[in-house]
C-alpha cells in the first residue's frame, strides 16, 4: 500500500512520559465491508413498502408510534437517495442506478423481513447491468412525547394575564436497515442498520397545541433518512483515521537534534541521526533508535521495514515500546491486504 495510504499530519504533542514525544498520522483503514473487486455497477432499490397483507398492522403500530402515514414512505425515499447520491461520489462503481418504484414489498414493517429470493435478485440485476443490489429493507420511525410546564404570561384587550404554557417535546427514532445482494456467489454481503434520534420542542398554552405543532416534522425525517443514507455508504468506502504514535527524543545529544528536525518537519533529517545511534554501545539508546527508525518507516510507509526495525528493538535491546508497537504493525499488514481487495481495478 506504500505511502498511499499514510501520509503524515505534522503536529507534535508532549506526552505524559518525558522521554518521548508523540506525532500524529494519518492511516487508511479498511472498510467494514469488502466487495468483490468485479463488481462496478450496483443497482440501488427500496424494499420498505408494506405489503397489502400487513398493511393493517403498521396502520396500528403507526398509531400506536405517533407516526403520520407517509412519513416512513417520504423518509426511506429520502434515505436510498441519499445512498445513491454517496455511492456516485466514489470512484469505486462505473454505474450506480437508483429505482425509486422497485415494486418490492416487506411483510415485515419495522424490522428485517426475509431475504429476497435469488431469482428476483438477478432479475433486477441483469435488468438493469448491475452486479450487485442495494436494498433498503427497513425503514422505521417511532415517536415518544412527554410535557412539561411553565409559567407565562398572555396578551389580552385587559392586558397581559398569567398563563400556564405547555411544553411538548417528541423524541423521533429513525431506523434504516441494509442488505447488499452479490449476485454471481448469490452471497449477502452485507446486513446492517443506522439509527438516528431527532428531537423536537414546541410550546402551546394546552397539551393539544403544543402537539399539533409537533406534527409537521416530515422535512426533518426525509433529512435524517436522507444521511443515514449517505452514511451507510461509508460502509464500503476505506476511512482515514488519525493515530498516535510515540517516538524518543532522549538518550543522547543526537536525539535532542533530531527531536528538533522532527517537529519542523525534517524527518529524513531525523531519521540519519537515529540511525546513527542504532550500533551505540549503550544498550538504552541503540534500543531507542531502532525503534524511532521504525517509527520513520511507518511514516515513510515501508511497513515491512517497521516490522523489522521494532522487533531488533525488542529482541536485541528489550525495548518496552516496540513489542507492542510491533502487534500494531503486524495488524497494518493485515489491513493492507485486506485494502488491496478494496481498491478499484
Amino acid at each position: 500500500m506504500k505511502n498511499l495510504f499514510i501520509n503524515v499530519i505534522i503536529i507534535i504533542a508532549f506526552s505524559s512520559c518525558a522521554s518521548t514525544n508523540l506525532v500524529h498520522i494519518s492511516v487508511l483503514q479498511p472498510a467494514p465491508v469488502t466487495l468483490p473487486p468485479y463488481i462496478k455497477n450496483v443497482v440501488v432499490v427500496n424494499r420498505t413498502e408494506v405489503s397489502k397483507k400487513s398493511k393493517v398492522f403498521n396502520v396500528i403500530d403507526k398509531a400506536v408510534s405517533l407516526e403520520s402515514p407517509n412519513l416512513d414512505k417520504e423518509g426511506s425515499q429520502a434515505t436510498i437517495t441519499g445512498l445513491s447520491d454517496e455511492l456516485k461520489k466514489n470512484n469505486r462503481f462505473d454505474e450506480v442506478t437508483l429505482l425509486t418504484n422497485s415494486g418490492l414489498t416487506t411483510d415485515a414493517p419495522g424490522m428485517f423481513p426475509a431475504p429476497l429470493p435469488w431469482d428476483l435478485i438477478e432479475k433486477y440485476c441483469s435488468d438493469n447491468n448491475a452486479d450487485a443490489l442495494f436494498s433498503l429493507e427497513l425503514f422505521d420511525t417511532k415517536s415518544q412525547i412527554d410535557y412539561s410546564v411553565n409559567k407565562t404570561t398572555i396578551k389580552t384587550v385587559l392586558g397581559n394575564v398569567p398563563a400556564i404554557e405547555q411544553q411538548a417535546n417528541m423524541h423521533t427514532i429513525v431506523n434504516a436497515g441494509w442488505r447488499i445482494y452479490e449476485v454471481r456467489g448469490k452471497n449477502i454481503l452485507d446486513e446492517a442498520s443506522i439509527n438516528r434520534t431527532i428531537t423536537f420542542h414546541a410550546r402551546g398554552i394546552n397539551p393539544l397545541l403544543a402537539a399539533q405543532a409537533l406534527t409537521d416534522r416530515r422535512e426533518a425525517v426525509k433529512e435524517v433518512g436522507n444521511v443515514a443514507g449517505h452514511d451507510y455508504a461509508f460502509n464500503i468506502i476505506p476511512l482515514w483515521v488519525r493515530v498516535t504514535r510515540d517516538y524518543y527524543v532522549r538518550g543522547s545529544a543526537s536525539f535532542k537534534i533530531a527531536t528538533r528536525k522532527a517537529r519542523t518537519g525534517n524527518w529524513d533529517g531525523a531519521a540519519k541521526l537515529w540511525q546513527a545511534e542504532v550500533n551505540n554501545p549503550k544498550r538504552k539508546i541503540a534500543g531507542r533508535a531502532c525503534y524511532n527508525m521504525a517509527i520513520i518507516n511507518e511514516i515513510n510507509g515501508d511497513v515491512d521495514s517497521a516490522i523489522q526495525w521494532a522487533q531488533k528493538a525488542y529482541e536485541n535491546y528489550n525495548n518496552h515500546l516496540a513489542l507492542s508497537y510491533v502487534n500494531i504493525l503486524k495488524n497494518r499488514k493485515i489491513d493492507d491486504v485486506i485494502l488491496e481487495d478494496q481498491q478499484p481495478r
